[in-house]
């Protein structure tokens, strides 16, 4: 198995065009570029998004075909999904230099991950997060939520022979798994990608770096996560919603106030699949390697976008929680206590008007 961890500006908007030798800068998709049209279309990032992209990546090229074109190739692989072949007829370039530019952008991106994917730097940073999960959940019960964390199924071309069954999960496509944490707007602030499909969530969390090195949250704070996770409070601390069938109207209420603030993740998710949508909807033609290095890239890309203002709207609805019975042993003696509390403080403090900005 495979696994990756990861908890040069634009040209001016003259319509001048730069000098390159080696490549026809007229072929359409350059033209719209250039020319200053919307990026979108071709792309999936707007113009100031490449901009970050690009002061991010500060590569400089004294060869081959220069940042901006290669950044350019990589995006639109992304946004089409199509094969190397099609690439390099839109951009008039050898298959093989496709190849090389889509995995070399794709490091490149991955390498930058810890500018853009991270956790709270200060507890300033912290607190602004931990206010805005209360805002979304409407509670000031929610106050030390620390972000929302859940799995995402990426598929793939599976790999032949006998191992390439693991990658077969519970909806019987073959997927690669992507665990996230996010905070309350949905940027994401720790991934862990490589499991096969088949694994359940709980053990992914249990062998991820945010569960063993338990450096976040800190003392206190606790993170959101679904009825597919185990309720803890050590070494990392979980809450999760009260099991169905919800038994009194308290615990119907925390269930409520939990699932506004946690539905985050979900949103995060569905607008990463929405902008990336040949990515996320269709089996990834590359080898599963591969894989984990273009799901890192698709979730630093949409960090950069939100950041950038560069808001997707959604068109899938997110799923339901995943209901897992066999955690319940393991709740018992970790952080269902603490959910008690928190139910508890649900029930005696005044929830937050539903147009209230907590952050």
């Amino acid at each position: 198995m495979y696994f990756v961890t990861y908890s040069v500006t634009l040209l001016n908007e003259s319509n001048a065009r730069p000098q390159y030798s080696r490549i026809n800068l007229s072929v359409p998709v350059l033209d719209r570029f250039f020319n200053n049209e919307d990026t979108r279309p071709d792309f999936r990032l707007s113009r100031e998004s490449l901009k970050e992209l690009l002061n991010l990546l500060n590569q400089d090229r004294p060869h081959g075909w220069g940042a901006t074109i290669e950044v350019l190739v990589f995006l639109f692989w992304l946004a089409s999904g199509a094969s190397y072949r099609v690439v390099s007829r839109v951009f008039a370039i050898p298959r093989s230099t496709v190849h090389r530019i889509v995995h070399r952008v794709t490091e490149e991106v991955v390498a930058i991950r810890h500018q853009v994917i991270h956790l709270p730097r200060t507890p300033e940073d912290l607190d602004v997060l931990s206010h805005g999960f209360a805002g979304l959940a409407r509670h000031r019960a929610f106050l030390k939520a620390a972000g929302a964390i859940d799995g995402c199924h990426v598929r793939i071309k599976p790999p032949s022979g006998p191992d390439g069954q693991c990658y077969r999960n519970r909806k019987l496509f073959p997927s690669i798994l992507l665990q996230a944490v996010c905070d309350h707007q949905g940027r994401f602030i720790d991934t862990y990608v490589g499991w096969p499909g088949s694994v359940h969530d709980s053990r992914v969390l249990r062998n991820s770096p945010l569960y063993r090195q338990a450096i976040y949250p800190p003392p206190g704070h606790f993170i959101l996560a679904d009825g597919g996770y185990p309720c803890l409070q050590h070494p990392l601390p979980l809450i999760t919603p009260y099991k169905r069938p919800v038994q009194g109207v308290g615990a119907q209420r925390f269930n409520s106030h939990h699932s506004r603030a946690r539905s985050i993740i979900e949103r995060a998710f569905g607008m990463m699949k929405t902008r990336f949508q040949a990515i996320f909807l269709q089996a990834l033609e590359v080898h599963h390697t591969f894989v984990p290095h273009v799901i890192t890239a698709c979730a630093v890309l949409h960090n950069i976008c939100l950041g950038a203002g560069d808001a997707m709207d959604l068109e899938d609805a997110p799923e339901d929680d995943v209901q897992d019975e066999g955690e319940m042993g393991l709740e018992a003696v970790s952080g269902a206590p603490w959910r008690d509390q928190l139910s508890a403080e649900v029930s005696a403090l005044e929830e937050l008007p539903q147009d209230h900005e907590y952050f």
